[in-house]
């Protein structure tokens, strides 16, 4: 199974493998390509280059989807999540939307669960071989990587159905200059994005990106609708697209006079919520098992405090507006959170 995001190195792992497994008698019709398609944030180019190199493969081609949406609307779900659990109080501090290298659920949720999901039901009780372009020079968490390990995501080792799965690196000690070319000796197509001068393809504007290759994305049309939907979310929630960076700043230029002054409000609401959040009692701060305590009278009244410059700033419902009210709410979930613990 030929992993394949329509990026460098998932092409070139696959027609390497595919080569290899020529030569060791690997019977052709065995095999087969799974793409996950990302959504709007995908490039508009992606899914057709995909389709393009499962069939200079000579494999058929899965594509499989998150069933509640892109990643884009995952994010916005996930705001939505965070404001019914703050106006809650079953959350301390208003929590991003977005995924980040510490919390990378955009891949594990928009990716690996779709793809497990297709292989535990089409190939219950074989023996998957999946081949996966990464190589260790992309990161330090790559750089430890085995050429080959099993995996047991989706097929677990004493499962009913007999699955067994191993994840293949054959490229793994690759450079990027020896993927393009590879690229080019073999005639396999590069994504437009490379032509554009970007480093590495993933969503179009990915959380890890760097500047070069977010404003790449953003010199392409097709990713228009995307930059600004994100810049929207941005501009709702009051929190950046990454840690150090405001993805308004890439391409002021796509938005209008209106979308340009959200996210200036933007900035500003996100410096005033840090600041009120200060000023909270940092050992009752979310993690897991919370709350650890009730707190104190003076410090339900801060938090209190806290909460309804916040709550109003967001237009949201103030169900515990007196220290008192916090008290009794802390005391509700820790007592609950006691009882199941």
């Amino acid at each position: 199974m030929f992993s394949l995001s329509g990026g460098k190195d998932s092409a070139a792992a696959a027609f390497a493998a595919s080569l290899w497994l020529d030569g060791v008698g690997h019977p052709h019709e065995l095999r087969s390509a799974i793409h996950a398609d990302l959504g709007m944030i995908e490039w508009k180019s992606t899914p057709r280059l995909v389709e393009m190199t499962a069939e200079k493969l000579a494999v058929p081609l899965s594509v499989v989807r998150r069933k509640a949406g892109g990643l884009i609307s995952r994010w916005e779900q996930r705001w939505k999540s965070s404001l019914a659990r703050y106006e809650d109080l079953t959350t301390y501090q208003l929590v991003s939307p977005w995924s980040s290298a510490k919390l990378r659920y955009c891949t594990s949720e928009t990716k690996v669960a779709p793809i497990g999901a297709h292989l535990r039901r089409e190939l219950a009780g074989e023996t998957i071989l999946s081949v996966v372009g990464i190589r260790r020079e992309e990161s330090r968490a790559r750089s430890s990587e085995p050429i080959s390990k099993a995996d047991t995501r989706f097929a677990a080792e004493a499962n009913r159905a007999g699955t067994k799965m191993i994840t293949w690196h054959p490229v793994i000690d690759w450079t990027a200059s020896q993927v393009f070319a590879y690229h080019e000796a073999a005639g396999i197509e590069l994504h437009e994005a490379y032509n554009m001068g970007a480093t590495r393809l993933s969503c179009s504007f990915c959380v890890l990106a760097g500047m070069n290759n977010l404003a790449v994305s953003a010199a392409s049309p097709g990713n228009h609708d995307s930059y600004r939907r994100i810049v929207a979310l941005e501009c709702q929630s009051a929190f950046s697209f990454q840690p150090d960076r405001w993805l308004a700043d890439v391409a002021p230029g796509l938005l209008s006079h209106q979308s340009s002054g959200s996210s200036m409000r933007a900035r500003d609401m996100a410096t005033r919520r840090r600041a009120l959040e200060a000023r909270l009692p940092a050992d009752l701060r979310f993690r897991l098992g919370w709350p650890p305590r009730v707190p104190s009278l003076a410090e339900a009244n801060t938090i209190a405090e806290v909460r309804a410059e916040l709550l109003e700033t967001y237009k949201l419902k103030n169900r515990w507006g007196t220290a008192a009210d916090v008290r009794e709410r802390f005391a509700e979930l820790h007592s609950t959170r006691k009882a199941t613990a």
